[in-house]
């Protein structure tokens, strides 16, 4: 018996509206599976730390003017260094967004947006988009999944969820490439980036285990795929720039549909 192809697809949370181009990947997964068959993945990499993932790009109704809409957060560590899926949403976030929604979406999607009662920026977003029909007949795999972790290929280089001053930050595991002080001692284990040349140095803990580490942008791909064993990928306009084809042979990699102001939100036609 032939396996049945796999269609992947993968994407950080990308605002609690979705933006137009992970629509465009469910979109082409879609058509593709609708041709050859087989099951729709969604690779939901909410182990980033980067706040800027989640920016939701509206128009004004009335002006057609761009707004730009985000989570807050309880902290500023926690803002810049937890990854996304503790990135906890406080109290008062949503009621402030819903006084702003009027400007931009219709009474339908207030309401949708209203029903939602999830306090991390990714069980927030995750829950929208399955509210707004996008992951119907797809399963979703979060690569903050422990049990994911713990089955994945392991990797020597990348990021690890680790406790630091009350909150748990993802930090990069220290190569032999990182610019780190001599004069540090002990030699640190993981580092922030706070921007430009400064670093916050972390110590190695008693412990650390196979379910705290994720790899980085360039091994990524290898590393889902391990457990996911997609036959076909949709890659989007970013992925480009480190994903390499040549080294996944066995893989059919699929460039997502071109769509319109691919950066702002997706509001369905519907709405009102």
């Amino acid at each position: 018996m032939i396996d049945q192809p796999t269609i992947c697809f993968g994407q950080q949370p990308c605002g609690f509206f979705p933006k137009r181009f992970l629509v465009a990947k469910i979109n082409t997964a879609r058509v593709l599976q609708k041709k050859i068959g087989g099951r729709m993945v969604f690779f939901y990499h909410d182990s980033d730390a980067d706040y800027r993932e989640t920016i939701t790009i509206f128009r004004d109704r009335s002006t057609n003017a761009e707004a730009r809409l985000n989570f807050t957060q309880e902290n500023k560590l926690q803002k810049k260094h937890s990854p996304l899926y503790l990135k906890r949403v406080p109290t008062g976030w949503k009621e402030e967004v819903l006084k702003q929604l009027p400007r931009f979406v219709g009474r339908s999607m207030i309401d949708l947006f209203s029903s939602i009662d999830k306090n991390t920026a990714a069980d927030f977003c995750l829950e929208m988009y399955n509210k707004l029909g996008l992951l119907e007949g797809i399963e979703v795999v979060r690569s903050s999944n422990p049990d994911f972790r713990q089955r994945a290929a392991d990797i020597t280089a990348g990021f690890v969820d680790i406790k630091y001053q009350g909150e748990i930050v993802r930090a990069k595991i220290i190569s032999e490439s990182d610019p780190v002080p001599s004069t540090l001692n002990p030699q640190p284990f993981a580092s922030l980036h706070e921007g430009g040349p400064v670093y916050t140095y972390l110590p190695k803990p008693d412990k650390i285990t196979k379910q705290q580490i994720t790899p980085g942008a360039e091994s990524r791909f290898s590393w889902m795929n391990s457990v996911i064993g997609c036959t076909h990928y949709i890659y989007g306009e970013g992925e480009k720039d480190y994903l390499k084809f040549e080294d996944f042979p066995e893989v059919k990699f699929i460039q997502r549909d071109e769509i319109n102001n691919s950066n702002f939100a997706f509001i369905p036609i519907h709405n009102s």
